[in-house]
């Protein structure tokens, strides 16, 4: 997959805490039943041979469904099973690092929660942004205040890339973050905690799909 032909418009990230003890697979496979059109691996606790083995059965399932699969933060598991893309926080690996090891090919994202960032993370080589949480949640408790729709918006101006909106989002105020002109959106508990993530995702999808017309 071209790194520009990637779908970041509703940008599903993954946290095993918040699964319920169902398998994360089956939830990756409901939500992009529903319209998921970007997945996010995100695995803080898990060893690097169960993130790769998680990280593979993960890529069948987005490479089935034509969508980019990005690996939180490990260039070395994206490697390993040939995921789209890496995506890296201000405490992860230096962007500009990930890229060299990335090569030209994959994406990368980079969380950013001011302007200045924004333009360094472009310069390192970012392809998107993600934002620092928008509202206050519990997935994200280390990024610090949230920085609400003014703050969002903000970051959306200073950026030359398309930027990815995180952090509380659910099906309640979605239309308000796209209103700021985020590229997608990013949500974590809306889908992985939903009691049915296909149509969780369903319903997030058909606002996107509204909001864009």
């Amino acid at each position: 997959m071209s790194r520009r032909s990637i779908d970041l418009t509703l940008y599903l990230v993954t946290d095993r805490a918040l699964a319920r003890g169902r398998p994360l697979e089956w939830i990756v496979r409901e939500a992009l039943r529903g319209g998921a059109t970007a997945v996010q691996l995100r695995e803080k606790t898990a060893t690097s041979r169960e993130f790769v083995e998680c990280a593979e059965r993960i890529r069948e399932l987005t490479a089935k469904a034509g969508v980019a699969l990005i690996v939180n933060d490990r260039v070395d598991v994206a490697l390993a099973v040939d995921a789209d893309g890496v995506h890296v926080g201000q405490a992860d690996l230096p962007a500009a690092r990930a890229r060299r090891l990335l090569g030209p090919q994959r994406m990368l994202g980079v969380t950013v929660a001011e302007a200045r960032l924004a333009e360094q993370a472009r310069l390192d080589g970012a392809d998107y942004l993600g934002s620092s949480a928008v509202f206050a949640t519990p997935t994200k408790p280390d990024s610090g205040p949230p920085i609400g729709l003014a703050g969002l918006r903000e970051l959306v101006q200073a950026s030359a890339l398309p930027l990815v909106a995180i952090g509380g989002i659910h099906a309640g105020n979605v239309r308000a973050v796209l209103e700021t002109g985020v590229a997608g959106v990013a949500v974590v508990s809306a889908i992985v905690a939903a009691e049915d993530p296909r149509a969780a995702a369903l319903e997030l999808a058909g606002i996107v799909r509204e909001a864009r017309r």
